[in-house]
């Protein structure tokens, strides 16, 4: 089984990260445009599972994502299942329509600009991201893939340059859930 193992900070200055960055040779990647649709499930609250559901376009590039519980909550680890399909809008909200039809309900769209870093560390192959997420501000991830025996090790090593970027105060909420709380706290 694959696992994402993951940390995210809110940042306040964007630019130290990038300083740290370049002084770790880390090795930038095409900046994305990502829209997430997220789906509630017809009979099952994923709140309540801790689970998550949605189609991920990327530019013209969509994707499927399933992400099931969280199983270690120090860095968010989760199995994590994706499947890229047919490009385009309308191939996504076909999907988004088929799902509907079965009961699915949208629940949000979280839009995001990613600039994304590519960095080995301590022996692993580490993503690190600079989100500019529509409506929250700036945060950074930090991620790696990992099956069941290096999980442990995944999770240190995202721990470890975590405090190299000197942040230790995770945000372990999702876009979503901040997104849906930021919602609710404005409707009166």
């Amino acid at each position: 089984m694959q696992y994402e193992v993951e940390l995210k900070f809110e940042l306040a200055d964007p630019a130290e990260v990038l300083r740290q960055l370049s002084s770790l040779q880390a090795t930038r990647k095409a900046d994305q445009s990502q829209v997430d649709q997220y789906f509630a499930h017809p009979v099952r609250d994923f709140a309540v599972t801790d689970e998550a559901l949605r189609i991920r376009s990327i530019q013209d590039e969509n994707r499927l994502t399933y992400k099931g519980p969280v199983v270690d909550k120090a860095t968010k680890t989760r199995h994590e299942s994706e499947l890229e399909f047919a490009s385009g809008r309308a191939a996504a909200e076909q999907l988004a329509a088929i799902w509907e039809h079965l009961g699915f309900r949208r629940v949000r769209v979280v839009r995001k600009q990613r600039q994304t870093y590519h960095l080995s560390y301590q022996d692993r192959d580490l993503e690190v991201c600079l989100d500019q997420v529509e409506g929250l501000g700036a945060f950074l991830e930090i991620e790696t893939l990992a099956d069941a025996e290096n999980k442990s090790a995944a999770q240190r090593a995202i721990l470890s340059l975590a405090s190299v970027f000197k942040l230790s105060d995770p945000e372990t909420r999702s876009y979503l859930e901040m997104l849906l709380e930021r919602d609710q706290a404005e409707t009166p």
